[in-house]
């Protein structure tokens, strides 16, 4: 199982590692007592249902948020369809960029944060995905 904040400013916790499915695992691991998402699926469809999420809970009231929000779900859900660009990668860090620091409230910085650590921690599963149009983890891991 892979663990992480499900606190999404938090980003993705970079010191992800595999746990038994255990509150006793999780906390024994020193990452303390939070709310986590234990999750078996692979990064582009946790990405892309938080992604959901945030396009879905923007207000709309400022620009960055309310298209920025749109376009990282569409990109993801495009790159784990198996049709993505090797530019949507960049694409995704340009517009978690644009939005970040620049929204009314907190759901911005919420929206681009996790996209920003998915990409950066696990870039290579990603431009794979791109590549050859299928996920280099098993669906079975």
């Amino acid at each position: 199982m892979r663990a992480w904040p499900a606190h999404a400013l938090l980003g993705v916790l970079w010191l992800l590692h595999w746990l038994p499915l255990s509150w006793q695992a999780v906390l024994g691991a020193g990452l303390g007592r939070a709310l986590y998402t234990l999750a078996r699926e692979r990064r582009r469809i946790a990405a892309r249902n938080v992604m959901r999420f945030f396009a879905h809970e923007s207000c709309g009231q400022c620009t960055p948020c309310r298209e920025g929000t749109g376009w990282l779900w569409r990109m993801v859900d495009r790159i784990e369809h198996g049709q993505g660009r090797a530019s949507d990668l960049d694409m995704l860090n340009s517009v978690s960029d644009n939005i970040q620091g620049r929204t009314i409230c907190a759901l911005g910085d919420a929206a681009a944060m996790p996209v920003r650590g998915m990409i950066k921690h696990f870039r290579h599963e990603f431009e794979y995905h791109v590549e050859h149009k299928t996920c280099m983890v098993p669906a079975y891991v």
